[in-house]
């Protein structure tokens, strides 16, 4: 049977931030739905600042960032990438020889940089939350901590009330403000009084749209919650993406690590070695900022600058695309990315993950089912068969490998843990303790990938010959027997095979029989 054919990306481009304390590189592939999805990315810490903001860049700080850029463009040149979108932020910036260095990088490797204001900065930082995060209805406050400079924006989904970029970055708090090692009680205060100082515009616009989540991104932010993480011991196994937690998590962290050496410090789980001093004014920051406004949690998103640069020049400079995809949330989008990415099987694919919410519907009170539970069946279904992209056989595991390292965006690490099982077990051997990935999961979450994958390969199985056959779908239940009624466009024996073949794991959660009816007409069944 032919299956619809690859989705070709239109173009291949890398991004960089270029940053005060480290460049990251993104290179990835567009598609015609204005869809992105990343191919390869590389982080070089270069610390740009690190003997403070005297306007001007060290000859090493230079060498550094030559050679950084030097390794990110033999990247992008072997994986073939058409463009290079070079963006430089607050050190490049103000540099004295900022426009020597970009001279420099211009003749030396052929790389054209744009050292942009730090409000652009800021509106592309919330291009990329926005893509990355499910953002709630109501204002978040959002904070880009980076070496510089630290970008503020304030708003939803639809707008933004505030956007702001300050001087305020670590590595320039550092130089100014912090002399002893571990910082005195002193110069916090100092450093509190400076961030009140130039925050007002912030705790203003706060106070007419105000919020109870913070969502922070760059390094430094996930510093913090890496740390945080590993001292609950949870940290992520998958992506940082979305890594939670609360106010008073961060707290209990601050009060015990403010008092801690460098050396002390260098033992924490989860901080980046270059990052040992300059976390200390960003550890202060957020305290403020959280203590301030009154903020209750915390997210964190892994999408920042480099990533708002690709969705600027999707928007701005490929206005021929057909956008799709513009009204997906963060979630749906970044699924429907990767399975874009991937010879998925769309038609069947698509069938079954609609066969699958109508079984869902179905069956919802009986398995004490939530509107999570549904979401996340629909996007596993989706993404079932992604694996036929490695190899027919074994497909299923490859599609929760696949799933599992995609850096899916919008997505708590259980939930891309859950979709990931629910995609592997709907076909081949249902749920075993002997499975590490499954048996990795808590016992709450194990019972939910019960209920979801016996629905999708039930699903699946009703859709055995890919041709979409089943029309329509009823299910009648009664206490011990459950009668899944469809009416099939062609002869249906099929599918009425497969799902049969595929029914014992909904059976064992439903506790009941299944038996599969085909309806030739409205008024007219007969069994099969």
């Amino acid at each position: 049977m032919e299956q619809p054919a690859v989705k070709v990306p239109v173009k291949r481009i890398t991004a960089i931030d270029l940053g005060t304390n480290s460049f990251h590189a993104i290179i990835v592939d567009i598609f015609s739905d204005g869809s992105f999805y990343i191919i390869d990315r590389l982080k070089e810490m270069v610390l740009l600042s690190e003997k403070g903001f005297d306007n001007e860049l060290s000859p090493q700080a230079m060498k550094r960032g030559l050679e950084a850029l030097k390794r990110i463009k033999t990247l992008s040149d072997h994986q073939n990438s058409s463009r290079i979108l070079a963006n430089a932020t607050s050190a490049i910036r103000e540099a004295e020889n900022g426009g020597e260095f970009i001279q420099k990088v211009i003749d030396e490797i052929g790389i054209k940089i744009h050292a942009i204001p730090g409000r652009v900065e800021a509106e592309l930082i919330g291009l990329a939350v926005r893509h990355g995060i499910e953002m709630p209805d109501d204002p978040s406050l959002i904070m880009d901590l980076g070496g510089g400079s630290v970008e503020f924006l304030l708003g939803d989904n639809d707008v933004f009330y505030h956007t702001s970029s300050k001087k305020l970055g670590v590595a320039r708090m550092m130089a100014s403000f912090v002399d002893t090692d571990p910082i005195t009680e002193e110069e916090i205060q100092t450093l509190k009084s400076h961030y009140k100082a130039n925050l007002l515009d912030v705790a203003q616009a706060f106070a007419m749209n105000r919020a109870s989540l913070l969502i922070g991104s760059s390094g430094t932010m996930q510093n913090i919650a890496l740390m945080i993480a590993a001292r609950n011991k949870k940290s992520p196994a998958l992506s940082i993406n979305e890594l939670e937690f609360s106010a008073d998590e961060f707290f209990e962290f601050y009060d015990d690590v403010i008092k801690m050496d460098s050396k002390e410090r260098s033992a924490l789980n989860g901080l980046d070695e270059k990052r040992i001093n300059i976390i200390v004014p960003g550890l202060i920051l957020v305290h403020y900022v959280l203590k301030t406004f009154g903020l209750e949690r915390v997210i964190i998103s892994s999408q920042a600058l480099r990533e708002g640069i690709i969705l600027r020049f999707i928007k701005k400079e490929m206005s021929d695309l057909q956008l799709k995809n513009g009204n997906y949330s963060p979630r749906l989008r970044s699924v429907m990315e990767l399975v874009n990415k991937y010879d998925w099987h769309e038609a069947h694919s698509s069938h079954v993950a609609k066969l699958s919410l109508l079984l869902f519907d179905a069956f919802r009170d009986q398995l004490q089912l939530s509107d999570d539970d549904r979401e996340l069946l629909h996007y596993a279904a989706l993404m079932h068969d992604i694996g036929y992209f490695i190899s027919h056989k074994k497909h299923h595991k490859h599609s929760l490998y696949i799933i599992r390292n995609a850096a899916l965006m919008g997505f708590k690490e259980y939930e891309i843990e859950m979709m990931a099982n629910i995609a592997r077990y709907h076909r081949r051997s249902t749920p075993k303790m002997r499975h590490a990935f499954y048996k990795g999961l808590s016992e709450e979450l194990r019972a939910r990938v019960k209920k979801l994958s016996g629905i999708l390969r039930v699903a699946d199985g009703l859709d055995r010959s890919h041709y979409q056959n089943v029309r329509s779908l009823n299910v009648v239940k009664n206490d011990s027997r459950v009668e899944i009624i469809i009416t099939t466009e062609a002869d249906p024996q099929l599918e009425v095979w497969g799902a049969m073949r595929k029914r014992s794991l909904l059976e064992d959660v439903l506790g009941a029989d299944i038996e599969v009816i085909v309806q030739k007409s409205l008024l007219q069944a007969w069994r099969v």
